[in-house]
């Protein structure tokens, strides 16, 4: 696979998410509040980290839970894209920040 930059990231981002906001609206008559996709993108994470005990021998959940561990990773970053946009925060940006603010808080 190739690299790709975070621009395409939000792109490709909003696009699924307008895809899904029209599912939303077609089974439940309107389109997921902030706080929901926050609540999907929690229940996300949660997955993580059981896939990941599973993945290190911690949780039986049996079989090879690789796919579903990188399939699950790549959703929560998707999701933090998507929560990032609808409240005005640019990704890139808030990565930037942390990376800067940690890289320099762990310097002292």
């Amino acid at each position: 696979m190739s690299d790709i930059t975070i621009s395409e990231v939000v792109e490709r981002s909003k696009k699924i998410r307008e895809q899904y906001h029209e599912l939303e609206l077609i089974h439940h008559g309107s389109q997921w509040t902030v706080e929901e996709d926050a609540l999907a993108f929690l229940t996300d994470a949660g997955l993580v980290g059981r896939l990941t005990m599973s993945q290190q021998g911690r949780w039986p959940k049996g079989g090879d839970t690789r796919p579903e561990l990188a399939h699950k990773l790549g959703e929560c970053i998707w999701w933090l894209t998507i929560l990032a946009e609808r409240m005005d925060l640019n990704i890139a940006d808030a990565l930037e920040l942390f990376l800067s603010k940690t890289e320099t808080v762990l310097k002292k």
